[in-house]
């Protein structure tokens, strides 16, 4: 089950949280993985990790912003093969209302999240449809479902990203391309971990984080990680267009 043997996947944002455990998740099932990351430190570290583990895989500098950068990513990602598999991972937060959400601030979360998803993927398709194959997997968010207090700026990129999902699995389900993404709730990556010790009770915080879902915590970088793998692999063939929500059950009331 889920075997990815002799398939070759890039991972955006693979050098910490989700993109970290999905590039190590698809390692483990036989794929040759790309580390896309901005930090070349922790995804150099990742890559060496998972050789270490007995996978295989390279680091590639990307920044997902700039297409120049992610067309010159690509080239160097494929001088050894195709991509067969995208994770569109990268992305960004934001705390604020329409209010006290400055322009820039819904441009900076708009370069990353949407048109970074953009940008790299156009860089891959062109090969995809060549060979009249390829998954790609967006990160949304269950942001990109339900509206969230507080979230201006995450939410509309993050609806974007849902649009783009479902829009190219429409025009290259023909093509033998497959295109969806995943919608998690809360997850304890590093980030989160890192914005907790900036609350005055950070203990308080995260009970009050955790209880959104209904199963009472949040996820597990890995728990993501696993359905990226499936809706990568050829267990999912019969899958596109689809936005699978992983979020403990916070949804499940609205």
């Amino acid at each position: 089950m889920f075997e990815l043997t002799g398939k070759r996947a890039l991972v955006t944002g693979a050098g910490s949280g989700i993109g970290e455990a999905t590039a190590v998740a698809l390692a483990s099932r036989g794929a040759v993985v790309v580390i896309a990351d901005r930090d070349e430190i922790n995804g150099t570290r990742v890559a060496r990790s998972i050789a270490e583990a007995g996978g295989t895989a390279t680091f590639v500098a990307l920044d997902v912003t700039d297409e120049t950068s992610c067309a010159s990513a690509i080239a160097r990602a494929t001088t050894e093969g195709p991509i067969d598999i995208l994770v569109n991972n990268a992305g960004i937060g934001h705390v604020g209302t329409i209010v006290t959400t400055a322009g820039s601030d819904l441009d900076r979360m708009y370069a990353v999240n949407v048109r970074g998803v953009f940008n790299v993927t156009k860089a891959c398709l062109g090969g995809m449809i060549e060979r009249r194959r390829g998954s790609i997997v967006n990160l949304a968010s269950i942001g990109g479902i339900v509206g969230i207090r507080d979230r201006l700026a995450y939410c509309t990129t993050k609806f974007a990203v849902v649009g783009l999902t479902k829009s190219m699995a429409l025009d290259h389900a023909t093509d033998g391309i497959r295109v969806n993404c995943v919608c998690p709730g809360r997850v304890e990556t590093p980030f989160v971990a890192a914005r907790l010790k900036e609350y005055a009770d950070p203990e308080a915080a995260y009970r009050e984080m955790a209880s959104t879902q209904a199963v009472g915590r949040m996820a597990r970088p890995e728990e993501i990680a696993a359905a990226i793998v499936y809706l990568a692999s050829d267990e999912s063939a019969f899958i596109t267009g689809s936005a699978l929500i992983i979020d403990g059950g916070w949804s499940a009331g609205k």
